[in-house]
């Protein structure tokens, strides 16, 4: 099996940013080459993520500065984000390509996948199991944003964390509500934990609030009627009732807060807002709000995509590209997820994928295959656009 990985710092991107991470590291190209994998790797791949060519090489993977010579040849295409419309068409019928497509909102690019006769498979949709965990790339990266979130909310509080004692007097620990407990609110929640800071959390799901008490956060317990999560773990829409009086209920705790974090994305939707403008001017001078949603619609009213703003002397992070400010350790992260998604299904002496649609995880995370979009969530959300 031959594969390519893309140097996509080169890339454009919507958002205006440029891509840090790679696709492997030197560790992964190590154990891919183990297992009869020839890895082609675009110069300066990994440098974004402090991996020098030469240490990629050194792995066992091939440098080569044209891909467009190889897109022909390869068996796979391995990104971290969306491969670029124009390589696509050079691509041979059956190449598997992988990468964080944004299937729900990249129709036209998806299309073009399938009509192109790729065996795409979609990062996001791998499911939330237990055996396919270690595949898992949306958590691990959830993960970092959780951490880096928090990082870049003290940067900008004009105050600290941790309580602090001193002969001049006392200081009070920053006051931190995080709205959402997902992967991304759990690592927030841990985080800021860890910096000493008085932790308060809420998720619609209350099956949650016993991790995070786990942490060291306290619950807030609103009654907005019933709740629950999908069977992929993500929290279900509420009506717009429930909306309004959740909005209600969280205006005090966002109000007394210091830093508010809010991490709710629903899987193929838009963002709710969680935090309207009225909410965010009642805010104290100096605090701080991280919208982790903002590139994708927004929970905060007022919140701007890529950029940090100020709403009357609040400060509001939507910058994005959260596990980026982590670049190595994302990059490992995600390498080891791509590494332990085609160990599963390689064929150990022939090093082919083997592609059996009748399993579960290929099942969920497959979408298009022999010249058509297969996943049944896709085309219900495409036929009903």
């Amino acid at each position: 099996m031959k594969i390519l990985i893309l140097n996509e710092a080169k890339q454009a991107s919507e958002s205006g940013s440029e891509e840090r991470r790679c696709a492997v590291s030197p560790s992964s190209v190590m154990r891919l080459s183990r297992k009869n994998v020839e890895i082609l790797v675009e110069t300066g791949a990994g440098v974004s993520s402090h991996y020098s060519d030469s240490e990629l090489k050194e792995a066992g993977a091939s440098i080569i500065d044209d891909v467009n010579e190889a897109l022909s040849e390869i068996d796979a295409l391995i990104c971290v984000n969306r491969p670029p419309a124009e390589m696509i068409t050079k691509l041979k019928p059956g190449t598997l390509v992988v990468g964080h497509i944004d299937p729900f909102f990249q129709q036209p690019l998806v299309t073009q996948l399938s009509e192109s006769g790729m065996t795409t498979v979609s990062v996001e949709m791998i499911p939330r199991s237990s055996r396919a965990q270690k595949m898992d790339a949306l958590s691990s990266q959830a993960s970092l944003a959780g951490y880096v979130m928090v990082m870049q909310a003290a940067t900008y509080l004009p105050s600290i964390l941790p309580m602090m004692m001193t002969p001049s007097g006392t200081i009070k620990p920053a006051k931190v509500f995080i709205i959402g407990a997902g992967v991304a609110g759990l690592q927030a929640i841990a985080t800021a934990k860890r910096l000493g800071a008085n932790v308060l959390a809420y998720d619609t799901r209350p099956v949650v609030a016993e991790q995070v008490e786990s942490l060291g956060g306290k619950f807030l317990k609103i009654d907005i009627g019933e709740t629950g999560q999908t069977k992929d773990g993500y929290a279900k829409e509420l009506t717009d009732e429930q909306k309004q009086k959740l909005q209600d209920a969280q205006r005090d705790a966002i109000t007394s807060s210091d830093i508010v974090i809010t991490t709710a994305q629903l899987f193929g939707r838009k963002p709710p807002v969680l935090i309207n403008k009225s909410t965010l001017e009642m805010m104290k001078p100096g605090s701080v709000v991280v919208d982790m949603a903002a590139q994708s619609g927004g929970n905060v009213e007022g919140s701007v995509p890529g950029e940090t703003v100020d709403v009357k002397g609040v400060k509001v992070i939507g910058t994005g590209n959260w596990s980026q400010q982590v670049a190595r350790a994302a990059t490992d992260m995600y390498a080891n997820n791509i590494f332990n998604l085609l160990d599963e299904f390689l064929d150990d002496e022939s090093g082919t994928f083997n592609l059996d649609l009748e399993d579960d995880i290929l099942a969920g995370c497959v979408i298009t295959h022999d010249g058509n979009i297969i996943n049944d969530m896709l085309k219900s959300a495409y036929e009903g656009a």
